[in-house]
Protein backbone atom coordinates (compact mmCIF):
# COMPACT_ATOMS: atom_id res chain seq x y z
CA UNK A 1 0.00 0.00 0.00
CA UNK A 2 1.32 3.41 -0.91
CA UNK A 3 2.59 5.56 2.15
CA UNK A 4 1.56 8.34 -0.17
CA UNK A 5 -1.74 10.07 0.45
CA UNK A 6 -3.30 11.96 -2.74
CA UNK A 7 -3.61 15.30 -2.90
CA UNK A 8 -7.51 16.55 -2.85
CA UNK A 9 -7.00 16.59 -6.31
CA UNK A 10 -6.21 13.66 -6.84
CA UNK A 11 -2.62 14.34 -7.56
CA UNK A 12 0.35 12.32 -6.06
CA UNK A 13 2.31 15.02 -4.01
CA UNK A 14 6.00 14.36 -3.58
CA UNK A 15 7.29 13.48 -0.09
CA UNK A 16 9.21 16.56 1.60
CA UNK A 17 12.94 16.43 0.94
CA UNK A 18 15.03 16.21 4.64
CA UNK A 19 16.19 18.94 6.07
CA UNK A 20 19.95 20.55 4.74
CA UNK A 21 22.82 20.53 6.68
CA UNK A 22 23.95 22.90 9.02
CA UNK A 23 27.32 23.01 7.50
CA UNK A 24 27.99 27.13 7.11
CA UNK A 25 26.85 27.43 10.47
CA UNK A 26 28.95 25.01 12.21
CA UNK A 27 32.00 25.78 9.69
CA UNK A 28 31.15 29.51 10.81
CA UNK A 29 31.34 28.61 14.58
CA UNK A 30 35.04 26.51 13.86
CA UNK A 31 36.42 29.61 12.20
CA UNK A 32 35.32 32.03 15.18
CA UNK A 33 36.64 28.75 17.99
CA UNK A 34 39.63 29.37 15.90
CA UNK A 35 40.04 32.80 15.57
CA UNK A 36 39.24 33.07 19.26
CA UNK A 37 42.15 30.93 20.43
CA UNK A 38 44.24 32.46 18.05
CA UNK A 39 43.96 36.07 19.87
CA UNK A 40 44.11 34.35 22.93
CA UNK A 41 47.73 32.97 21.74
CA UNK A 42 48.68 36.54 20.69
CA UNK A 43 47.58 37.58 24.36
CA UNK A 44 49.69 35.36 25.76
CA UNK A 45 52.68 36.05 24.05
CA UNK A 46 51.60 40.18 24.53
CA UNK A 47 51.83 39.02 28.71
CA UNK A 48 55.17 37.37 28.38
CA UNK A 49 56.88 40.22 27.02
CA UNK A 50 55.06 42.63 29.69
CA UNK A 51 56.23 39.82 32.60
CA UNK A 52 59.71 39.81 30.80
CA UNK A 53 59.77 43.69 30.99
CA UNK A 54 57.90 44.81 34.43
CA UNK A 55 59.71 44.40 37.63
CA UNK A 56 61.76 46.44 40.47
CA UNK A 57 63.57 47.89 36.71
CA UNK A 58 61.00 48.18 34.63
CA UNK A 59 63.04 47.03 30.83
CA UNK A 60 61.75 48.19 27.76
CA UNK A 61 61.28 46.14 24.84
CA UNK A 62 64.60 46.51 23.45
CA UNK A 63 66.17 46.02 26.52
CA UNK A 64 64.28 42.23 26.95
CA UNK A 65 65.15 41.31 23.22
CA UNK A 66 68.95 41.79 24.27
CA UNK A 67 68.64 40.74 27.13
CA UNK A 68 67.03 37.32 26.17
CA UNK A 69 69.48 37.14 22.76
CA UNK A 70 72.77 38.82 23.48
CA UNK A 71 75.09 37.53 26.41
CA UNK A 72 77.10 40.78 26.86
CA UNK A 73 74.16 42.95 27.22
CA UNK A 74 73.68 44.81 30.30
CA UNK A 75 70.18 43.23 30.92
CA UNK A 76 71.36 39.58 30.00
CA UNK A 77 71.84 38.68 33.85
CA UNK A 78 68.62 40.31 35.34
CA UNK A 79 66.11 38.29 32.64
CA UNK A 80 68.17 35.35 32.52
CA UNK A 81 68.54 34.83 36.10
CA UNK A 82 65.25 36.46 37.31
CA UNK A 83 62.96 37.72 34.98
CA UNK A 84 62.61 34.81 32.58
CA UNK A 85 62.11 31.88 35.50
CA UNK A 86 59.71 33.60 37.00
CA UNK A 87 57.71 33.89 33.46
CA UNK A 88 58.45 30.75 32.20
CA UNK A 89 56.78 29.14 35.68
CA UNK A 90 54.32 31.30 35.59
CA UNK A 91 53.51 29.93 32.31
CA UNK A 92 53.35 26.52 33.28
CA UNK A 93 52.07 26.91 36.41
CA UNK A 94 48.91 28.37 34.80
CA UNK A 95 48.37 26.29 31.92
CA UNK A 96 48.47 23.33 34.55
CA UNK A 97 45.61 24.91 36.80
CA UNK A 98 43.66 25.83 34.15
CA UNK A 99 43.58 22.14 32.66
CA UNK A 100 42.94 20.63 35.71
CA UNK A 101 39.83 22.96 36.89
CA UNK A 102 37.83 22.24 33.22
CA UNK A 103 39.22 18.86 34.00
CA UNK A 104 37.73 18.62 37.44
CA UNK A 105 34.71 20.33 36.55
CA UNK A 106 34.09 17.99 33.75
CA UNK A 107 34.53 14.88 36.08
CA UNK A 108 32.26 15.97 38.87
CA UNK A 109 29.98 17.66 36.73
CA UNK A 110 30.35 20.88 39.18
CA UNK A 111 30.77 24.19 37.64
CA UNK A 112 32.43 25.22 40.91
CA UNK A 113 34.89 22.33 41.18
CA UNK A 114 38.49 23.74 41.70
CA UNK A 115 41.78 22.15 42.57
CA UNK A 116 41.70 24.78 45.57
CA UNK A 117 38.03 24.55 46.66
CA UNK A 118 38.16 20.94 46.75
CA UNK A 119 41.48 20.52 49.31
CA UNK A 120 43.76 19.29 46.41
CA UNK A 121 46.11 22.57 46.48
CA UNK A 122 45.28 22.06 50.04
CA UNK A 123 46.54 18.19 50.58
CA UNK A 124 49.55 19.13 48.12
CA UNK A 125 49.91 22.32 50.49
CA UNK A 126 50.03 20.05 53.78
CA UNK A 127 52.23 17.11 52.46
CA UNK A 128 55.36 20.16 51.41
CA UNK A 129 54.97 21.83 54.75
CA UNK A 130 55.25 18.72 56.56
CA UNK A 131 58.26 18.07 54.07
CA UNK A 132 59.94 20.98 55.57
CA UNK A 133 58.92 21.48 59.00
CA UNK A 134 59.95 17.84 60.12
CA UNK A 135 62.07 16.23 57.67
CA UNK A 136 64.20 18.76 56.29
CA UNK A 137 63.42 18.79 52.94
CA UNK A 138 64.17 22.29 51.42
CA UNK A 139 64.83 21.54 47.16
CA UNK A 140 61.96 21.80 44.81
CA UNK A 141 63.15 17.80 43.69
CA UNK A 142 62.10 16.80 47.37
CA UNK A 143 58.39 19.09 47.39
CA UNK A 144 57.55 17.88 44.36
CA UNK A 145 57.15 14.12 45.23
CA UNK A 146 55.69 15.19 48.58
CA UNK A 147 53.26 17.52 46.44
CA UNK A 148 52.18 14.71 44.44
CA UNK A 149 51.54 12.79 46.95
CA UNK A 150 49.28 14.72 49.15
CA UNK A 151 47.48 15.82 46.04
CA UNK A 152 46.82 11.93 45.05
CA UNK A 153 45.94 10.97 48.66
CA UNK A 154 43.05 13.62 49.07
CA UNK A 155 41.53 13.37 45.81
CA UNK A 156 40.79 9.78 46.55
CA UNK A 157 39.31 11.40 49.83
CA UNK A 158 37.63 13.48 48.33
CA UNK A 159 35.91 10.83 46.07
CA UNK A 160 35.43 8.62 49.02
CA UNK A 161 33.97 11.16 51.53
CA UNK A 162 31.20 12.46 48.78
CA UNK A 163 29.81 9.18 48.03
CA UNK A 164 32.07 6.81 45.63
CA UNK A 165 30.61 6.13 42.66
CA UNK A 166 27.31 7.99 44.23
CA UNK A 167 29.18 11.01 45.06
CA UNK A 168 27.27 14.16 43.57
CA UNK A 169 28.32 17.50 43.05
CA UNK A 170 27.37 19.00 46.22
CA UNK A 171 28.69 16.05 48.37
CA UNK A 172 32.13 16.48 46.33
CA UNK A 173 32.17 20.33 47.40
CA UNK A 174 30.79 19.80 51.21
CA UNK A 175 33.88 16.98 51.52
CA UNK A 176 36.43 19.29 49.84
CA UNK A 177 35.77 22.29 51.87
CA UNK A 178 35.57 20.28 55.24
CA UNK A 179 39.07 18.47 54.06
CA UNK A 180 40.16 22.36 52.94
CA UNK A 181 39.70 23.84 56.23
CA UNK A 182 41.38 20.75 58.24
CA UNK A 183 44.27 20.73 56.08
CA UNK A 184 44.74 24.66 56.23
CA UNK A 185 44.64 24.28 59.97
CA UNK A 186 47.41 21.93 59.90
CA UNK A 187 49.62 24.10 57.47
CA UNK A 188 49.24 27.10 60.03
CA UNK A 189 49.75 24.69 63.42
CA UNK A 190 53.04 23.81 61.60
CA UNK A 191 54.45 27.04 60.55
CA UNK A 192 54.08 28.65 64.29
CA UNK A 193 55.24 25.78 65.87
CA UNK A 194 58.42 25.42 63.64
CA UNK A 195 59.57 29.01 63.50
CA UNK A 196 62.45 28.10 61.63
CA UNK A 197 60.59 27.52 59.00
CA UNK A 198 58.50 29.96 59.11
CA UNK A 199 60.96 32.19 56.21
CA UNK A 200 60.76 29.67 54.12
CA UNK A 201 57.27 28.82 54.00
CA UNK A 202 55.92 32.28 54.13
CA UNK A 203 55.50 32.77 50.86
CA UNK A 204 54.95 29.72 49.63
CA UNK A 205 52.11 29.26 51.25
CA UNK A 206 49.95 32.54 49.54
CA UNK A 207 51.43 31.11 45.96
CA UNK A 208 54.27 32.97 44.45
CA UNK A 209 56.46 33.33 41.63
CA UNK A 210 59.02 35.43 42.98
CA UNK A 211 61.35 33.34 43.54
CA UNK A 212 62.24 30.98 40.51
CA UNK A 213 64.43 29.37 39.09
CA UNK A 214 65.28 27.99 36.09
CA UNK A 215 66.45 24.39 37.72
CA UNK A 216 62.99 24.72 39.26
CA UNK A 217 60.97 25.05 35.77
CA UNK A 218 63.54 22.01 34.41
CA UNK A 219 62.22 19.53 37.12
CA UNK A 220 58.16 20.79 37.06
CA UNK A 221 58.28 20.56 33.55
CA UNK A 222 58.20 16.58 33.24
CA UNK A 223 55.06 16.17 35.50
CA UNK A 224 53.21 19.37 33.89
CA UNK A 225 53.69 17.85 30.43
CA UNK A 226 52.45 14.72 31.23
CA UNK A 227 49.51 15.80 32.82
CA UNK A 228 48.73 18.44 29.79
CA UNK A 229 48.82 15.13 27.52
CA UNK A 230 46.67 13.05 29.52
CA UNK A 231 44.23 16.01 29.94
CA UNK A 232 44.04 16.44 25.98
CA UNK A 233 43.96 13.10 25.27
CA UNK A 234 40.44 12.80 27.35
CA UNK A 235 38.65 15.44 25.61
CA UNK A 236 36.21 13.62 23.88
CA UNK A 237 35.54 10.44 26.96
CA UNK A 238 34.86 13.54 29.00
CA UNK A 239 32.05 14.89 26.95
CA UNK A 240 30.39 11.82 26.97
CA UNK A 241 31.43 11.18 30.40
CA UNK A 242 29.21 14.42 30.61
CA UNK A 243 26.03 13.02 29.45
CA UNK A 244 25.96 10.49 32.17
CA UNK A 245 27.34 6.65 32.64
CA UNK A 246 25.20 4.90 30.72
CA UNK A 247 25.46 7.44 27.54
CA UNK A 248 29.13 6.96 27.99
CA UNK A 249 29.21 3.77 27.83
CA UNK A 250 26.94 3.97 24.96
CA UNK A 251 29.28 6.16 22.71
CA UNK A 252 31.82 3.74 23.65
CA UNK A 253 33.80 5.59 26.85
CA UNK A 254 34.67 3.70 29.69
CA UNK A 255 33.42 5.61 32.81
CA UNK A 256 35.61 4.17 35.63
CA UNK A 257 38.72 4.35 33.07
CA UNK A 258 38.22 7.82 32.02
CA UNK A 259 37.56 8.96 36.22
CA UNK A 260 40.64 7.14 36.77
CA UNK A 261 42.72 9.19 33.67
CA UNK A 262 41.17 12.49 34.75
CA UNK A 263 42.44 12.00 38.50
CA UNK A 264 45.93 10.89 37.27
CA UNK A 265 45.74 14.30 34.87
CA UNK A 266 44.55 16.68 37.89
CA UNK A 267 46.71 15.14 40.74
CA UNK A 268 50.14 15.38 38.16
CA UNK A 269 49.34 19.21 36.79
CA UNK A 270 48.34 20.33 40.81
CA UNK A 271 50.82 18.84 42.53
CA UNK A 272 53.86 20.28 40.22
CA UNK A 273 52.25 23.53 40.20
CA UNK A 274 51.54 24.20 43.91
CA UNK A 275 54.98 22.53 45.04
CA UNK A 276 56.51 25.04 42.31
CA UNK A 277 54.37 28.11 43.31
CA UNK A 278 52.48 27.41 46.30
CA UNK A 279 48.65 26.87 47.06
CA UNK A 280 47.09 29.52 44.31
CA UNK A 281 42.96 29.56 44.04
CA UNK A 282 40.59 30.45 41.65
CA UNK A 283 43.00 30.04 38.65
CA UNK A 284 40.92 26.83 37.89
CA UNK A 285 37.98 28.08 38.15
CA UNK A 286 37.44 31.59 36.98
CA UNK A 287 38.83 30.52 33.58
CA UNK A 288 37.05 27.77 32.76
CA UNK A 289 33.53 29.76 33.47
CA UNK A 290 35.02 32.28 30.93
CA UNK A 291 35.74 29.75 28.11
CA UNK A 292 32.63 27.99 28.86
CA UNK A 293 31.08 31.13 27.64
CA UNK A 294 33.17 31.38 24.66
CA UNK A 295 33.27 28.12 23.17
CA UNK A 296 30.39 26.00 24.80
CA UNK A 297 31.14 23.17 26.93
CA UNK A 298 32.77 21.09 24.18
CA UNK A 299 35.86 20.18 25.76
CA UNK A 300 37.72 19.57 22.62
CA UNK A 301 37.48 23.19 22.35
CA UNK A 302 37.64 24.61 25.73
CA UNK A 303 40.75 22.57 26.93
CA UNK A 304 43.11 24.33 24.51
CA UNK A 305 41.40 27.70 25.50
CA UNK A 306 42.22 26.89 29.12
CA UNK A 307 45.96 25.69 28.39
CA UNK A 308 46.52 29.69 26.72
CA UNK A 309 44.01 31.73 28.95
CA UNK A 310 44.79 30.46 32.64
CA UNK A 311 48.44 31.44 31.83
CA UNK A 312 47.19 35.04 30.78
CA UNK A 313 45.32 35.10 34.09
CA UNK A 314 48.23 34.13 35.97
CA UNK A 315 51.16 36.34 34.23
CA UNK A 316 48.76 38.82 34.31
CA UNK A 317 47.78 38.68 37.95
CA UNK A 318 51.78 38.58 38.88
CA UNK A 319 52.44 41.80 36.28
CA UNK A 320 49.78 43.50 38.77
CA UNK A 321 50.91 42.32 41.50
CA UNK A 322 53.99 43.65 40.68
CA UNK A 323 52.75 47.08 39.70
CA UNK A 324 50.20 47.59 42.84
CA UNK A 325 53.12 46.68 45.27
CA UNK A 326 55.50 49.08 44.86
CA UNK A 327 58.36 49.01 45.66
CA UNK A 328 57.54 46.08 46.71
CA UNK A 329 55.25 43.92 45.18
CA UNK A 330 51.99 41.59 46.24
CA UNK A 331 51.83 38.13 45.79
CA UNK A 332 50.21 36.40 42.52
CA UNK A 333 47.99 34.17 44.91
CA UNK A 334 47.17 37.35 46.82
CA UNK A 335 46.04 38.94 43.28
CA UNK A 336 43.92 35.89 42.00
CA UNK A 337 42.00 35.61 45.51
CA UNK A 338 40.99 39.30 45.51
CA UNK A 339 39.87 38.35 42.11
CA UNK A 340 38.36 35.37 41.82
CA UNK A 341 36.69 36.02 45.26
CA UNK A 342 34.09 38.20 44.16
CA UNK A 343 33.69 35.68 40.91
CA UNK A 344 32.88 32.61 43.01
CA UNK A 345 30.01 34.67 44.75
CA UNK A 346 28.40 35.90 41.81
CA UNK A 347 28.88 32.05 40.44
CA UNK A 348 26.99 30.75 43.23
CA UNK A 349 24.28 33.66 42.92
CA UNK A 350 23.57 32.66 40.00
CA UNK A 351 23.25 28.91 40.63
CA UNK A 352 20.76 30.27 43.33
CA UNK A 353 18.26 32.34 41.13
CA UNK A 354 18.44 29.06 38.83
CA UNK A 355 17.68 26.90 41.14
CA UNK A 356 14.81 29.07 42.84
Amino acid sequence: MSLIKPSPAGERTEPAPPPAAEGPPTRTRTALRSAGLAGAVALLLVLLVLSLGFGARPLSAGEVWSGLFDSGSATWSVVHEMRLPRTLLGLLVGLALGLAGCVMQALTRNPLADPGLLGINAGASAAVVTAIAFLGVTGFTGYVWFALAGAAVVSVLVYAVGGGRGATPARLALAGAALNAALYSYVSAAMILDAASLERMRFWTVGSLASARMDAVEQVLPFIATGTLVALALARPLNALVLGDDQARALGARPEKVRAAGIVAVTLLCGAATAAAGPIVFVGLMVPHLVRAVTGPDLRWMLPYCAVLAPVLLLGSDVLGRLLGRPGELQVGVVTAVLGGPLFLYVLRRRKVAAA
